[in-house]
Protein backbone atom coordinates (compact mmCIF):
# COMPACT_ATOMS: atom_id res chain seq x y z
CA UNK A 1 0.00 0.00 0.00
CA UNK A 2 1.31 3.44 -0.94
CA UNK A 3 1.74 5.76 2.01
CA UNK A 4 -0.48 8.83 2.14
CA UNK A 5 0.87 12.36 1.74
CA UNK A 6 1.13 14.77 4.65
CA UNK A 7 0.33 18.34 3.59
CA UNK A 8 0.35 21.18 6.12
CA UNK A 9 -1.22 24.63 5.78
CA UNK A 10 0.34 27.51 7.73
CA UNK A 11 -0.38 31.22 8.04
CA UNK A 12 -1.13 33.92 10.54
CA UNK A 13 -4.69 34.18 11.88
CA UNK A 14 -6.95 35.63 9.19
CA UNK A 15 -4.76 34.40 6.34
CA UNK A 16 -7.50 32.22 4.87
CA UNK A 17 -5.52 28.99 5.25
CA UNK A 18 -8.44 27.03 6.72
CA UNK A 19 -10.62 27.96 3.73
CA UNK A 20 -7.86 26.99 1.30
CA UNK A 21 -7.31 23.70 3.11
CA UNK A 22 -10.97 22.73 2.71
CA UNK A 23 -10.96 23.73 -0.96
CA UNK A 24 -7.89 21.60 -1.63
CA UNK A 25 -9.40 18.64 0.23
CA UNK A 26 -12.52 18.88 -1.95
CA UNK A 27 -10.38 18.93 -5.11
CA UNK A 28 -8.42 15.87 -4.03
CA UNK A 29 -11.55 13.93 -3.13
CA UNK A 30 -12.98 14.73 -6.57
CA UNK A 31 -9.80 13.17 -7.99
CA UNK A 32 -10.42 10.03 -5.94
CA UNK A 33 -7.75 10.72 -3.33
CA UNK A 34 -8.67 9.44 0.13
CA UNK A 35 -7.92 12.32 2.47
CA UNK A 36 -8.62 13.51 6.00
CA UNK A 37 -8.62 17.08 7.30
CA UNK A 38 -7.21 17.72 10.75
CA UNK A 39 -5.94 20.63 12.82
CA UNK A 40 -3.72 21.76 15.68
CA UNK A 41 -4.34 22.31 18.45
CA UNK A 42 -6.53 19.21 18.34
CA UNK A 43 -9.68 18.72 20.36
CA UNK A 44 -8.10 15.88 22.32
CA UNK A 45 -7.35 16.03 26.04
CA UNK A 46 -4.35 18.37 25.77
CA UNK A 47 -5.63 20.27 22.76
CA UNK A 48 -8.85 21.22 24.53
CA UNK A 49 -6.82 22.91 27.27
CA UNK A 50 -4.92 24.83 24.59
CA UNK A 51 -8.16 26.05 23.01
CA UNK A 52 -9.21 27.34 26.45
CA UNK A 53 -5.87 29.15 26.85
CA UNK A 54 -6.07 30.72 23.39
CA UNK A 55 -9.63 31.92 24.00
CA UNK A 56 -8.63 33.46 27.33
CA UNK A 57 -10.72 31.11 29.48
CA UNK A 58 -7.57 29.71 31.11
CA UNK A 59 -4.38 31.60 31.97
CA UNK A 60 -0.98 29.99 31.41
CA UNK A 61 2.65 31.02 31.20
CA UNK A 62 3.91 31.14 27.58
CA UNK A 63 6.42 28.37 28.35
CA UNK A 64 3.60 26.15 29.57
CA UNK A 65 1.59 26.91 26.44
CA UNK A 66 4.56 26.06 24.23
CA UNK A 67 5.08 22.76 26.07
CA UNK A 68 1.41 21.86 25.79
CA UNK A 69 1.57 22.36 22.02
CA UNK A 70 4.42 19.84 21.90
CA UNK A 71 2.45 17.30 23.93
CA UNK A 72 -0.69 17.77 21.83
CA UNK A 73 1.33 17.45 18.62
CA UNK A 74 2.97 14.20 19.66
CA UNK A 75 -0.39 12.71 20.60
CA UNK A 76 -1.81 13.93 17.29
CA UNK A 77 0.93 12.02 15.49
CA UNK A 78 1.01 8.81 17.50
CA UNK A 79 -2.56 8.29 18.74
CA UNK A 80 -3.31 4.60 18.15
CA UNK A 81 -6.93 5.21 17.09
CA UNK A 82 -6.81 8.24 14.79
CA UNK A 83 -3.21 9.48 14.79
CA UNK A 84 -1.65 11.03 11.70
CA UNK A 85 0.96 8.28 11.37
CA UNK A 86 -1.73 5.57 11.44
CA UNK A 87 -3.73 7.34 8.72
CA UNK A 88 -0.69 7.86 6.51
CA UNK A 89 0.35 4.24 6.83
CA UNK A 90 -3.17 3.20 5.79
CA UNK A 91 -2.71 5.17 2.56
CA UNK A 92 -4.77 8.20 3.58
CA UNK A 93 -3.54 11.68 2.69
CA UNK A 94 -3.68 13.97 5.71
CA UNK A 95 -4.13 17.73 5.29
CA UNK A 96 -3.33 19.53 8.53
CA UNK A 97 -4.24 23.05 9.63
CA UNK A 98 -1.03 24.06 11.47
CA UNK A 99 1.95 21.95 12.59
CA UNK A 100 5.30 22.70 14.18
CA UNK A 101 6.01 25.83 12.11
CA UNK A 102 3.11 27.42 13.99
CA UNK A 103 4.96 26.79 17.24
CA UNK A 104 8.16 28.24 15.77
CA UNK A 105 6.28 31.39 14.74
CA UNK A 106 3.78 31.91 17.55
CA UNK A 107 5.57 30.63 20.65
CA UNK A 108 8.90 32.21 19.68
CA UNK A 109 7.36 35.65 20.19
CA UNK A 110 7.62 35.09 23.96
CA UNK A 111 9.81 31.99 24.33
CA UNK A 112 13.37 31.66 22.93
CA UNK A 113 13.12 30.25 19.41
CA UNK A 114 15.89 27.69 19.94
CA UNK A 115 13.98 26.26 22.91
CA UNK A 116 10.82 25.98 20.80
CA UNK A 117 12.69 24.27 17.95
CA UNK A 118 14.42 21.84 20.33
CA UNK A 119 11.13 21.05 22.10
CA UNK A 120 9.54 20.17 18.74
CA UNK A 121 12.51 18.19 17.46
CA UNK A 122 10.96 14.82 18.29
CA UNK A 123 7.84 15.68 16.28
CA UNK A 124 9.96 16.92 13.37
CA UNK A 125 12.09 13.77 13.41
CA UNK A 126 8.99 11.59 13.64
CA UNK A 127 7.20 13.20 10.70
CA UNK A 128 8.13 16.03 8.37
CA UNK A 129 5.42 17.26 5.98
CA UNK A 130 5.68 16.32 2.33
CA UNK A 131 4.99 20.02 1.88
CA UNK A 132 4.18 23.06 4.02
CA UNK A 133 1.92 25.56 2.25
CA UNK A 134 2.18 29.09 3.68
CA UNK A 135 -0.59 31.56 2.90
CA UNK A 136 1.23 34.88 3.27
CA UNK A 137 -1.04 37.81 4.03
CA UNK A 138 -0.30 41.24 5.49
CA UNK A 139 -1.24 41.55 9.19
CA UNK A 140 -3.41 44.60 8.40
CA UNK A 141 -5.49 42.60 5.88
CA UNK A 142 -5.65 39.69 8.33
CA UNK A 143 -7.01 41.88 11.13
CA UNK A 144 -9.65 43.32 8.79
CA UNK A 145 -10.80 39.81 7.93
CA UNK A 146 -10.84 38.74 11.58
CA UNK A 147 -12.91 41.76 12.65
CA UNK A 148 -15.40 41.14 9.84
CA UNK A 149 -15.79 37.41 10.33
CA UNK A 150 -15.62 36.80 14.08
CA UNK A 151 -17.47 37.96 17.14
CA UNK A 152 -14.48 37.33 19.43
CA UNK A 153 -10.71 37.32 18.99
CA UNK A 154 -8.09 34.96 20.36
CA UNK A 155 -4.91 35.57 22.34
CA UNK A 156 -2.65 36.22 19.34
CA UNK A 157 -5.10 38.24 17.26
CA UNK A 158 -3.73 41.77 17.35
CA UNK A 159 -1.95 43.47 14.46
CA UNK A 160 1.22 43.93 16.49
CA UNK A 161 1.32 40.28 17.51
CA UNK A 162 0.49 39.02 14.03
CA UNK A 163 3.29 41.16 12.60
CA UNK A 164 5.73 39.50 15.01
CA UNK A 165 4.31 36.06 14.19
CA UNK A 166 4.66 36.60 10.44
CA UNK A 167 8.28 37.61 10.97
CA UNK A 168 8.71 34.43 13.02
CA UNK A 169 7.43 32.34 10.15
CA UNK A 170 9.79 33.98 7.65
CA UNK A 171 12.79 33.49 9.95
CA UNK A 172 11.86 29.84 10.57
CA UNK A 173 11.41 29.15 6.86
CA UNK A 174 14.83 30.62 6.14
CA UNK A 175 16.42 28.60 8.92
CA UNK A 176 14.78 25.34 7.79
CA UNK A 177 14.93 25.85 4.01
CA UNK A 178 17.35 22.96 3.49
CA UNK A 179 15.31 20.52 5.59
CA UNK A 180 11.72 21.36 4.63
CA UNK A 181 9.69 21.67 1.42
CA UNK A 182 7.93 25.04 1.76
CA UNK A 183 5.71 26.73 -0.81
CA UNK A 184 4.53 30.31 -0.24
CA UNK A 185 1.35 31.72 -1.81
CA UNK A 186 0.19 35.34 -1.87
CA UNK A 187 -2.78 35.43 0.51
CA UNK A 188 -3.83 38.94 -0.55
CA UNK A 189 -5.12 37.57 -3.86
CA UNK A 190 -8.73 36.51 -4.47
CA UNK A 191 -9.75 33.23 -2.77
CA UNK A 192 -10.44 31.38 -6.02
CA UNK A 193 -7.16 32.52 -7.56
CA UNK A 194 -5.16 31.26 -4.58
CA UNK A 195 -7.09 27.98 -4.61
CA UNK A 196 -6.30 27.43 -8.29
CA UNK A 197 -2.58 28.06 -7.71
CA UNK A 198 -2.51 25.67 -4.77
CA UNK A 199 -4.40 22.99 -6.71
CA UNK A 200 -2.02 23.21 -9.65
CA UNK A 201 1.01 22.96 -7.39
CA UNK A 202 -0.22 20.08 -5.21
CA UNK A 203 -1.65 17.97 -8.04
CA UNK A 204 1.46 18.37 -10.20
CA UNK A 205 3.83 17.62 -7.30
CA UNK A 206 2.04 14.74 -5.56
CA UNK A 207 -0.93 13.37 -7.49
Amino acid sequence: MQRGKFIVFEGIDGSGKSTQLKMLADVLREKGVKCVETLEPTYGTVGTVLHDILSGKVKADPKVTAALFVADRLDHLTNSEKGVLKLLNEGTTVICDRYYFSSYAYQSVEVPSEWVIDANRLAAETLRPDCTIFIDVSPKVAMTRISQNRETTELYETEERLTAVREGYIKAFEKMKNEEKIKIFDGDKAIDEIAEEIKEFVVSEFF
